[in-house]
């Protein structure tokens, strides 16, 4: 079905592509209620806003004056398929965020480029694709005894794996063949994560806004929803919001929007978990002023 005609393309993906959510669907009315409030805070600027399907060949781009990434969270399972769509929007519309920096953080090097600006993040080994290293020998290697590994391009913990000398074999069995596609991430586990969770700060326009800890279902090391995490609301520290804006300030271009995923590690520092600019669930029903200030940096990239 071709989108209504509008400034702004909020996009997302077929499997919230609908405008009233099913009875019963609270994970599809808060998607909803998130962009419609996106949506308002639009409106008070004199932009008019409209939800499209990303994959929807039928969309003609050149009819949104700029195309927010808001829940496209299929994008990694058809890679190939977005970053050649990227490729062709970003040619008749303005993009937000750019295209360089979805580019960019698209995949988890970025890492690497986050520690040298001196932002504080989780240590990290890269295996890079089609590479035959043992998650065994890795574990001997860096002497992390219990440690995370995901997929460079990836999301929604798809393909994690928590891996300890008990299940290593095991691990290894289901990610060998991976490590021969595509790039890995491997990272120390960190403990604060099953004993009280997840940090995440958003910064949009630039500014720290809001804040929310993401905490596992006992039993799980995963914090997304889909594995039985709960989110709450949080307060965080001086400290907290100062990594939260330097790393983003890190990034060039500066993201319009984006949140900063932290812990304190086992070191005992804030660190750096993940920055998410693509896609990322910003929680903006959790502060609903929150969406003034993503609006404000839209409009900066509104042709």
């Amino acid at each position: 079905m071709t989108p209504p005609a509008a400034d702004i393309a909020l996009l997302t993906e077929e499997r919230f592509s609908v405008a009233v959510a099913p009875e019963g669907d609270w994970y599809l009315v808060n998607i909803l209620l998130d962009d419609r409030l996106l949506a308002e805070a639009l409106a008070r600027r004199g932009l008019s806003a409209a939800r499209v399907d990303w994959a929807d060949p039928a969309v003609d781009w050149s009819r949104f004056r700029c195309a927010v990434f808001r829940t496209t969270w299929n994008y990694f399972k058809r890679f190939d398929e977005f970053m050649a769509w990227l490729g062709r929007v970003e040619r008749v519309t303005s993009l937000c965020n750019t295209p360089e920096i979805i580019r960019w953080n698209v995949d988890k090097h970025y890492f690497t480029d986050l520690e040298a600006r001196g932002i504080p993040v989780v240590p990290s080994r890269f295996v890079e694709a089609g590479s035959d290293v043992r998650l065994v020998d890795l574990l001997g290697e860096t002497g992390w005894r219990d440690a995370i590994v995901k997929p460079c391009v990836s999301g929604g913990a798809y393909h994690t794996y928590r891996v300890n000398a008990e299940n290593v074999a095991e691990v290894e069995a289901i990610v060998a063949p991976l490590f021969r596609k595509q790039a890995f991430m491997v990272q120390p586990f960190q403990d604060v994560i099953v004993e009280s969770g997840e940090d995440t700060l958003m910064v949009l326009n630039g500014h720290y806004t809001h804040a929310v800890r993401k905490v596992v279902k006992a039993g799980d090391f995963r914090v997304q929803d889909d594995f039985g995490g709960s989110v709450h609301d949080l307060e965080p520290t001086r400290e907290q919001m100062e990594l939260a804006e330097r790393a983003m300030a890190a990034c060039s271009p500066a993201p319009a929007y984006g949140r900063v995923d932290m812990v304190r590690g086992n070191d005992g520092r804030f660190a750096v978990m993940e920055l998410e600019l693509i896609e990322p669930e910003l929680w903006l029903r959790h502060h609903p002023p929150a969406a003034d200030a993503m609006a404000d940096g839209i409009v900066k990239a509104v042709k």
